[in-house]
């Protein structure tokens, strides 16, 4: 049986949760039917340290992003959910966006008729949420628990080649926070690959980029 990812996968730097992720798959239970969608492109968001972080903005975002980790962080843009799971070390703030993902198990629950939607229909964080039927219900809820309908199980393992590194999208800031599998067609924009984990030149598995997220290297804006 696929392993749930644990609570503690999500204890660590928000990079490094973001780039883990790439491969797994986040699983919906809809009308019955179990659907599967491989995460195919994330972005690491830290606390209020990072200029595009809702924690900047205080009240209950804030508080959920420095606090319990794993837990699903809903908040809604232009009339769209962003789908986000809290993770940070401890005491730090942060989590990551899922922007895309690509069905591979009970597709057709989602509505998908041709091959074009099928690689489509969770391309975007507004389109994920929309497909997954992911709502403001999710808000605060643990994603490593089958209870609720909606969680996370490990995937394959990715080579540092296939995973391509860029900036957030819709970020005035040009940190390289923003994941993506080489390729794939799921992935929502800007999918050229012209950096990736590999070509930064780390050893082990992946970037940290907590030197570039830090009070001293961000302009204050307090």
């Amino acid at each position: 049986m696929p392993k749930i990812l644990s609570r503690e996968f999500y204890a660590r730097d928000p990079s490094l949760v973001a780039v883990d992720l790439l491969g797994s798959f986040l699983v919906r239970l809809l009308d019955g039917v179990i659907v599967k969608c491989m995460v195919t492109e994330t972005e690491a968001y830290y606390g209020r340290q990072d200029p595009a972080s809702r924690a900047r903005k205080g009240g209950d975002l804030a508080r959920r992003l420095y606090g319990e980790v794993g837990l699903a962080l809903v908040y809604g843009i232009h009339r769209q959910w962003m789908f986000n799971i809290v993770a940070h070390e401890s005491g730090e703030g942060g989590a990551v966006l899922l922007r895309s993902c690509q069905p591979v198990i009970g597709a057709g629950a989602l509505g998908v008729r041709r091959v074009t939607d099928y690689l489509r229909i969770a391309s975007g964080p507004g389109r994920l949420s929309r497909a997954l039927r992911i709502d403001k219900s999710f808000h605060g809820l643990p994603v490593y628990i089958t209870e609720h309908g909606l969680r996370v199980e490990e995937g394959a393992l990715l080579d540092k080649t296939d995973i391509c590194v860029s900036p957030r999208i819709g970020v005035r800031d040009e940190l390289p926070l923003r994941f993506f599998i080489r390729g794939n067609p799921s992935v929502s924009a800007r999918r050229r690959c012209t950096k990736t984990l590999a070509s930064e030149g780390q050893e082990g598995s992946p970037l940290i980029h907590r030197q570039s997220v830090n009070s001293s290297s961000l302009p204050n804006r307090n």
